[in-house]
């Protein structure tokens, strides 16, 4: 079990650290419109901070290094993009689809997030544990 363990890490963790690299590296321009049209105050700032979010809390996941400090930075990221980038209550048509998919699937990673607070600490392979 603690391989398996390590493998859902590497998955699960790997997917906020290549969000992280879209946010400071490879979209964030097109991210930073995105933020703009949604409304989002300092957009280009926030598409930074929330990139850095992402890349300490996916650090943190995959390495199990202080994972309750990643949880935490990973549902600081979560909760408020989900709110103020995927409000499908305010779309309609495909752009309310979109959002509404977004908008459960991130609410899925705060329940996953929240899962891993159960698993007792240090965890299996983890970096500093």
């Amino acid at each position: 079990m603690d391989v398996l363990h390590l493998i859902g890490r590497i998955i699960f963790g790997g997917y906020f650290l290549y969000n992280a690299l879209n946010h400071l590296v490879l979209g964030a321009g097109a991210l930073t419109g995105y933020a703009q049209m949604k409304g989002v105050p300092a957009p280009k700032a926030a598409v930074y901070g929330s990139g850095i979010l992402l890349l300490l809390g996916g650090l943190s996941i995959l390495l199990g290094f202080q994972p309750r400090w990643g949880i935490v930075l990973l549902i600081l990221f979560l909760v408020p993009v989900s709110i103020m980038i995927h409000n499908f209550w305010a779309e309609e048509g495909e752009a309310r689809m979109a959002d509404t998919i977004n908008f459960t699937k991130n609410m899925a990673l705060v329940g996953a997030l929240l899962a891993f607070l159960a698993i007792p600490e240090p965890w299996p392979y983890s970096v500093g544990g």
